[in-house]
């Protein structure tokens, strides 16, 4: 599949012994309303939504708040679980910073995040249907594609972002745009957030990255 070749339905990856393989799945709510989101989740069959949001509110769209967010998916049957504590964009531990910046390559090599990631990794283990969900609509603006998508990517785990037009986009091709196209030969790239942070920076809705 080209960088430009993309699918709305799901796709479930199918390797030469003929069986389909459930990948994991990113999405953003951006500018979807919640039905919207809903909608989504029912076409690819999701499971369990894990909330990797560092603080899972929002003073502008508080139907994506936590409380509110999980009734909505329990009401469909849907799980919700909550992971902004171990897979969220903005840790605590001030050795991930770098100039304000987040440094997700050292995200990536802390207790905390590997925890978190192995329950994913035995999700996918267990081909389970997990979404995981943070609020930027554009998969290549998010840690769910720079931090997430590019360490299970690296671990063999197949990842499909479902993207803001809801088109679902391999990880490789979020890179492609990350990186306009330099794809790296010699081990790829380690990314930053976009926005630098302040210790009193609370508001998750502000965070394009986390």
């Amino acid at each position: 599949m080209t960088h430009s070749d993309a699918q709305a339905t799901s796709p479930d990856t199918t390797p030469s012994n003929g069986a389909r393989t459930v990948p994991i799945y990113t999405i953003g709510y951006g500018a979807r309303d919640l039905p919207a989101l809903l909608a989504v989740l029912k076409q690819h069959a999701i499971a369990y939504l894990i909330d990797v949001r560092t603080a899972p509110y929002s003073r502008f769209k508080p139907e994506f708040s936590k409380e509110a967010l999980e009734k909505a998916l329990v009401a469909r049957g849907i799980r919700y679980v909550f992971m902004g504590d171990s897979l969220g964009g903005r840790p605590d531990d001030p050795a991930c910073y770098v100039d304000g910046k987040v440094d997700y390559a050292a995200v990536a090599q802390t207790t905390t995040y590997r925890a978190g990631l192995a329950r994913v990794r035995t999700a996918f283990q267990q081909q389970q249907r997990v979404v995981l969900m943070c609020s930027e609509g554009k998969p290549e603006e998010c840690h769910r594609s720079k931090l997430i998508g590019k360490t299970l990517n690296d671990e063999g785990v197949p990842v499909l972002h479902i993207d803001e037009t809801d088109m679902l986009r391999t990880q490789d091709e979020i890179i492609f745009r990350l990186t306009d196209g330099q794809l790296s030969l010699f081990g790829g790239h380690d990314f930053t957030s976009r926005k630098r942070y302040g210790h009193d920076e609370q508001d998750e809705q502000d965070d394009r990255d986390a």
